[in-house]
């Protein structure tokens, strides 16, 4: 049997990653500055984390949701806390393409509704009602297709006000990103943020914040739309949720009912899964990766600005979209054979993306930039 080919691959065989490197088969050693589609937020193989799963192993990995699990509450009040969002509940679930489809079925469930708006260049997932609200045909099968979703411009208030006016007795939910990955890293606006969520509230649906990759620290607030002071019925998780071990959540807004039977799922929550995401936690807060998001994201975005054949540097914190003059294949191509830094693509093929682990210093950051500042000059390789 061979695997079913659906991912382009780079000759590269990692074997090994400690902190942000990782090394191949052959010893060589790059720069992670991609983190595995943002996955890797407290760096690779991080002491604590592998102390946690192992010693967990050892007790117990795996059982249902049948039973009590106090490692489920665990993690349940320290993301609360850490969040700033005690007072929501929590569903676990597996990845981000799941907990989108949670959401928008919980959604569905409270008002008795079926539509939804979502946003062009958005990106929520490959499964079926989460690729539905996904602006992208060409991974969209006519399975997933359906009349129930309108797809509008990203920061477009007055579109929005017109949408709301003519489905607004209909709509079930609104699901935004806190800052768009795949589409090139496009930031929803404060005063858009609050419109969407005022105009929630005021024909009844709700508002779903997707921080699936730009919640758990990676914009340097906890989630992304902390910083337009809107709170979400329903918010998203997933990516750098577990460091790399699959989980995936959303956080539940008090007035949101739960039944018995109406969300479920196998290994969502289980043993494994909620020590790896204690850990990162847990790692989060001792080591202040927030705040180094911020100061080194910061950084890195301002000197972004001043090269040469840069057209625009969007994002917060570690969640950067570099969009160049030109394609930026070329560009990613020599970081990686020349200089050993993995990035990241978008669908805009002129915008490089940047998601590393949040425990990046000084040291790696200069060395991006001293890197990325000679493929664009095009300048001799240099030792760096």
């Amino acid at each position: 049997m061979n695997l079913f080919d659906v991912y382009p691959l780079f000759d590269i065989t990692p074997v090994r990653a400690q902190g942000m490197y990782v090394w191949d088969d052959k010893g060589t050693r790059y720069l992670d500055l991609y983190g595995g589609h943002a996955v890797i937020s407290i760096g690779h193989s991080h002491p604590h984390y592998v102390k946690r799963l192992a010693r967990q192993l050892y007790d117990i990995g795996f059982y249902s949701n049948s039973v009590q699990m106090p490692l489920q509450q665990e993690l349940a009040q320290k993301l609360g806390e850490i969040s700033e969002y005690p007072d929501y509940n929590l569903f676990l679930c597996n990845s981000g393409a799941e907990a989108n489809e949670n959401a928008l079925k919980l959604a569905s469930f409270h008002t008795g509704r079926k539509k939804v708006i979502a946003f062009k260049a958005g990106f929520h997932g490959r499964t079926s009602a989460a690729v539905a609200v996904t602006d992208n045909p060409g991974i969209i099968a006519p399975i997933n297709q359906t009349e129930n979703v309108i797809f509008l411009p990203l920061n477009d208030i007055q579109a929005f006000a017109d949408a709301l006016q003519e489905h607004g007795q209909q709509l079930a939910a609104v699901i935004v990103e806190g800052m768009q990955g795949v589409g090139g890293v496009h930031l929803p606006g404060t005063n858009f943020l609050k419109a969407l969520a005022n105009g929630c509230e005021s024909v009844g649906a709700l508002l779903i914040l997707d921080e699936v990759q730009s919640g758990y620290g990676r914009s340097g607030k906890f989630f992304a739309h902390q910083y337009a002071d809107v709170q979400p019925h329903l918010i998203t998780v997933a990516k750098g949720m577990g460091n790399g071990f699959p989980i995936g959540g959303v956080l539940v807004h008090p007035e949101i009912e739960a039944k018995h039977g109406m969300l479920g799922t196998t290994f969502g929550g289980n043993y494994l899964a909620c020590a790896a995401a204690l850990a990162v936690l847990e790692v989060m807060d001792n080591e202040k990766l927030m705040q180094n998001a911020q100061q080194v994201g910061g950084w890195l975005i301002d000197e972004l600005k001043k090269m040469p054949g840069v057209h625009e540097v969007r994002g917060k914190g570690l969640m950067i979209g570099v969009e160049l003059e030109e394609p930026f294949a070329p560009v990613r191509q020599q970081l990686l054979k020349t200089y050993k830094i993995f990035t990241g693509t978008s669908s805009d093929k002129n915008t490089l993306r940047l998601l590393p682990p949040l425990c990046i210093g000084s040291e790696e950051a200069e060395k991006f930039i001293s890197a990325f500042e000679a493929v664009i000059c095009k300048t001799q390789p240099q030792e760096l």
